[in-house]
């Protein structure tokens, strides 16, 4: 087996592991940091935030309003008991129901309020736990899938490390050095085909004593323009 040849095979396995890793990468970066499930759960925490919020504020409004009515009736029950004769205090009395019929007004408003923004918290809580779960869900599915895939990926890469070692043993320590320093400097590109006579890699065309070279098994052959080994099987 040429040089040439050895190398290519080597490129081959090598570009196919680069690939699986690559994909292994993203795999384990998704199974790892669930950023939609993660913005889920946030919003989720957020609204049930605001509503409960929401509840206490009508709670607190509904025994204010309970409240100013029980004072409105004790009023109008002195007002209107018998006991108070005196027309100065019944004047007062009467001035006070007054004024704490207003303040019920103002009051029976804000509950009306109240009602309203827990009913759309409420609303809004509710939209956020479906998006939850249905986060959750479609995730779970995803990664029942990645997992699948992360799995046959892994022993592919099981299954090229044990060819790359086999194609490794076949070559020369030289070539195999001067392979490793161009797949460092081309991007994981070291070798590439003779395609149409051109250099599959960069597109040069070759001439014909270059072409000559690179099917020559005597020495390796390097692009004019990219640098890369050219390999013409």
């Amino acid at each position: 087996m040429s040089a040439a040849l050895g190398l290519y095979r080597l490129q081959q396995v090598d570009s196919q592991m680069d690939a699986i890793q690559a994909r292994l990468a993203v795999i384990r970066q998704t199974l790892e940091n669930d950023r939609e499930l993660s913005a889920a759960k946030e919003a989720l925490a957020a609204a049930e935030t605001l509503h409960r919020q929401s509840e206490l504020a009508l709670a607190q409004s509904e025994a204010d309003v309970e409240k100013q009515r029980v004072k409105i009736e004790q009023t109008e029950a002195n007002l209107y008991g018998g006991n108070v004769h005196n027309p100065k205090e019944l004047q007062d009395l009467q001035m006070d129901a007054a004024s704490l019929k207003k303040h019920l007004g103002t009051l029976e408003e804000r509950l009306l309020e109240a009602m309203a923004l827990a009913e759309e918290t409420e609303k809004r809580w509710k939209t956020a736990k479906a998006q939850f779960a249905d986060a959750q869900s479609r995730l779970k599915d995803q990664h029942s899938d990645l997992a699948s895939e992360n799995e046959t990926l892994s022993k592919d890469l099981e299954r090229l490390i044990s060819e790359r070692d086999a194609v490794t043993k076949a070559l020369d320590k030289q070539a195999l050095q001067i392979y490793e320093g161009l797949r460092k400097q081309k991007r994981g590109m070291a070798v590439a085909a003779l395609s149409e006579d051109a250099c599959s890699a960069c597109g040069t065309t070759l001439t014909a004593s270059q072409q000559q070279s690179a099917r020559s098994n005597a020495q390796l052959f390097y692009c004019p323009t990219c640098g890369r080994i050219v390999y013409s099987g």
